[in-house]
């Protein structure tokens, strides 16, 4: 799901109407293709599946990941990261983007660290009086540690204040205000080196355009995780996501997707499952247990089972649905996210290789393009491929291409490996060619171009090929659509435009020889739900 969705949907609304493809090696073609559907958003989060889960946080519009731009009121001018972080922190700048944004690490309920662009954390210097405000550090501690303090009349308007007990100010001359440390912030503006924020104002407010130490903070940006929500609740998490386990899914929507026409299930795991019942902190223990009541359900109702890494230490795409703190790639960056991922990936081949129900192991969902170089992410494959095969020959190794990169790019690599689907994700939804589509026009999108990408991986000799998912993010070769969805940037569409668009997709994705999974079983967006579609007589499998 990768991160995708536009506005509230993302990154989820990559989800949308994209649909992945996976691709197999010859020489392993199933029985029969698999009809499979996402159970998102249960044992990794993403909140616009279930926003209620996020309801009882305290202070929930300051979690993880938040993005903040601060605009000093005297000065008109946004706080700004010079030159993306490294050195001080100015407020020059009569617009706001990348450098001028902050992003929230929630420490408490009321206390931050802000991250910049270049990933250093804002905090006071350690230089001269110890009042100047820089981003140098990358291992952020007591000296990069804020409050934010809001206006109980005006939400826009806050005050940051320091662990020294003194609020961030700026200053527009050289004359001092009543109760400032005399340190003074002489605006030039041919140096924008020169104009610096102190962390020395004493005084109280009235929150008028006059205090130097009052910003108008806008929220640009946020995340709802697995992290966002863990680190949001804190010592109430375990019982929070217990709750949500228990009930999100049940056994009942196995009982009711075997009485479809659908024979297998696709569940998102995070990283953390392996250390349960302790993983490291925010993250709680018992998805573990969820997993294997899954496994339990499977056996029950004739299902199949592909667990999917959707989230790895350190995030490979940023978005909330991976369990990105705040946004950044971190995952390939280091050795040691890779062997972690790897040794995951062995857990949980070694614990289910056994059970009948176990079809594939998913390495990775939706690694970025623009984070992840193709070289390492092969390396990792092969690990992970290798991880798999010491437990179990029968069970499939799924792998996902990049976001924003070629369908083909693993098709000779995955060409190699016995059992291997390489998955593509298409979505006619977060770019611009799909705006002001009719839905005539995406019926034919599918009919049209994605039929024809589809037979593009569809190699002689390939890979299999599957259709998933994504938010906002497969022998002869056996194709599987692995992610689908119905749904589309099209207003006013009536239930049977929808059911002509859910049907070009089924009857193109249908080709996949491995199978299709569709996006997700359960979502408060009807859409995206496909029990909903289904009950509701807007999908017919």
């Amino acid at each position: 799901m990768a991160s995708h969705r536009l506005c509230k949907w993302l990154p989820f609304l990559s989800m949308l109407s994209c649909l992945p493809v996976l691709a197999l090696a010859a020489r392993s073609t199933p029985s029969s293709t698999f009809k499979a559907v996402n159970l998102g958003g249960w044992l990794v989060t993403e909140g616009w599946i279930e926003p209620s889960l996020f309801d009882g946080i305290p202070n929930k519009d300051f979690l993880d990941g938040t993005q903040l731009q601060f605009k000093s009121v005297t000065q008109q001018m946004y706080l700004c990261a010079e030159s993306g972080g490294g050195t001080i922190i100015v407020a020059n700048r009569s617009s706001a983007s990348g450098w001028e944004t902050f992003k929230l690490w929630r420490i408490t309920e009321s206390t931050f660290q802000f991250r910049v662009f270049n990933g250093q954390f804002v905090g006071l210097s350690d230089q001269g009086n110890g009042v100047d405000v820089v981003a140098v550090s990358t291992s952020p501690g007591e000296s990069e540690t804020f409050q934010i303090v809001v206006n109980a009349n005006d939400s826009s308007r806050v005050r940051i204040k320091s662990t020294n007990g003194w609020f961030l100010q700026v200053l527009e001359t050289a004359t001092s205000l009543a109760g400032s440390t005399k340190r003074f912030l002489v605006l030039n503006t041919n140096a924008k080196s020169d104009v610096l924020v102190t962390a020395d104002y004493r005084e109280s407010t009235t929150w008028g355009d006059d205090d130097p130490s009052v910003f108008l903070m806008t929220k640009v940006g946020m995340l709802q995780g697995e992290f966002q929500v863990t680190n949001g609740y804190g010592t109430e998490a375990a019982a929070v996501m217990t709750e949500h386990w228990n009930t999100f899914i049940t056994e009942d929507d196995f009982k009711f997707i075997s009485g479809t026409e659908l024979n297998a299930v696709r569940i998102p795991v995070g990283w953390w499952i392996a250390s349960d019942p302790n993983p490291p902190s925010p993250f709680v223990g018992g998805s573990l247990g969820a997993l294997d009541n899954a496994f339990t359900w499977a056996d029950k109702y004739n299902l199949k089972v592909i667990i999917d890494l959707h989230a790895a230490p350190g995030s490979q795409n940023g978005y909330e649905h991976s369990a990105s703190r705040d946004g950044s790639i971190e995952w390939g960056t280091t050795d040691s996210t890779i062997d972690q991922t790897v040794a995951v990936i062995e857990f949980l081949a070694a614990r289910y290789a056994q059970r009948q129900s176990l079809l594939a192991v998913e390495l990775l969902n939706e690694p970025r393009a623009s984070g992840v170089p193709l070289d390492t992410l092969k390396n990792y494959y092969r690990a992970g491929y290798d991880a798999v095969r010491k437990h179990t020959t029968g069970a499939y190794v799924i792998m996902s291409n990049r976001l924003s990169g070629s369908n083909t790019e693993l098709l000779q690599f995955a060409s190699g490996l016995s059992r291997s689907v390489v998955d593509v994700h298409y979505y006619n939804l977060f770019s611009d060619i799909f705006n002001g589509m009719t839905v005539q026009q995406n019926i034919d999108y599918v009919n049209n171009n994605r039929s024809s990408e589809l037979n593009t991986v569809i190699t002689a000799n390939g890979p299999l090929v599957f259709v998933a998912k994504p938010p906002l993010s497969r022998a002869d070769h056996l194709v599987v659509a692995g992610e689908w969805v119905a749904e589309w940037a099209v207003s006013g569409a009536s239930k049977e435009d929808y059911q002509r668009f859910a049907q070009a997709q089924l009857d193109v994705y249908g080709r996949a020889t491995f199978g299709w999974a569709y996006w997700t079983l359960k979502n408060v967006e009807n859409h995206w739900s496909l029990r909903w579609m289904i009950d509701n007589g807007y999908i017919s499998l």
